[in-house]
């Protein structure tokens, strides 16, 4: 199975409570048809008051970088930085470019680890290769920190771009899959201010179902923010593993959103669809203190409380309720 296969398919081994059963050759095949489809798909700018565009950086070569396009128009200190971890922790930084545009649209840089190896003006992918495949992550939650750590510096550096435009206070995590899990691993780095994570969840302590990853359920017990779950339901792969840290998070407030997607969400969608749209209003809640945005999940007629494509449960809710 190639690369972007395996990013497709992410934590498809393990649940909270057992492994899973391999997916068939014709579940992968439909996956690798879906991929295609979306590698074809052309890039979108976002909904949001800055289109956006993704490139690479000379000094960061090993990244992808989604950030509005025209930075004539950026307010100084008002961008926000987002480190995004991949689906499958591959190493392509493209892979979930449709959602990323649209988070950079509204303010943001953010940073995904890998080069552009997928969508417009990339080579087509090639078919799955028969026969079961070992899943490695090709990147590292060092890399997503990485990231972040560039766009900082970038901020202080004069003569570049970026000079000046970022709000250091605005930080995020988020990741998709097995990216998610590198978000979790970052999230008590005393920097970041916000974290988002999509189907995705912890393995259980002594498990090991992917090639690079090795998680803790006590990384829990060191979240320092506010943090969301943005789960596909029960047919999702990491469903059960996300409930388990659900139930587990004692010291901050915890949303757990579901959408009937499964395990791929949104992301191939144009502008990463609804769980991109939940994604930013959790971001300028937060990093931005937005009320009209936080009305999306406080109160018993939140935003995604009336939409029917949701369902939200939440905990510790008490000072975001203030």
């Amino acid at each position: 199975m190639k690369r972007f296969a395996l990013a497709l398919l992410g934590i498809a081994f393990a649940t909270a409570g057992a492994a899973q059963n391999p997916p068939s050759e014709e579940e992968i095949r439909a996956m690798a048809a879906a991929q295609a489809a979306y590698h074809a798909m052309p890039d979108t700018a976002g909904t949001g008051a800055f289109p956006a565009i993704k490139e690479m950086a000379r000094a960061l070569p090993d990244h992808t970088i989604y950030r509005p396009a025209n930075l004539a128009d950026i307010p100084e200190r008002s961008l926000g930085i987002v480190g995004w971890g991949n689906g499958g922790c591959s190493a392509d930084g493209a892979s979930q470019r449709l959602h990323l545009a649209e988070i950079a649209s509204h303010g943001y840089v953010v940073i995904a680890p890998g080069k552009i190896t997928s969508g417009p003006g990339m080579p087509p992918p090639a078919p799955p290769e028969p026969g079961p495949q070992e899943l490695v992550a090709r990147t590292t939650s060092a890399q997503v920190l990485a990231g972040i750590e560039w766009a900082l510096a970038e901020n202080a550096r004069p003569g570049s771009p970026l000079y000046n435009l970022i709000d250091p206070e605005r930080v995020a995590v988020s990741g998709f899959s097995c990216g998610g899990i590198q978000a979790l691993e970052l999230a008590n780095d005393p920097r970041i201010k916000a974290v988002v994570v999509h189907n995705s969840g912890l393995f259980p302590d002594g498990t090991r179902p992917m090639g690079g990853i090795v998680t803790e359920k006590a990384w829990l017990d060191r979240l320092r923010t506010p943090v969301i779950y943005i789960m596909g339901g029960p047919t999702d792969i990491a469903y059960e593993n996300g409930l388990d840290d659900f139930r587990r998070i004692t010291k901050v407030p915890v949303a757990w959103l579901n959408q009937d997607t499964g395990h791929g969400g949104t992301f191939q969608e144009p502008n990463g669809g609804a769980a991109a749209q939940v994604a930013v209003a959790w971001l300028e809640w937060q990093l931005r203190g937005d009320e009209k945005a936080g009305a999306m999940f406080l109160g018993d007629n939140c935003g995604v409380c009336s939409d029917s494509r949701w369902t939200i449960e939440r905990k510790n809710w008490e000072s975001l309720s203030k």
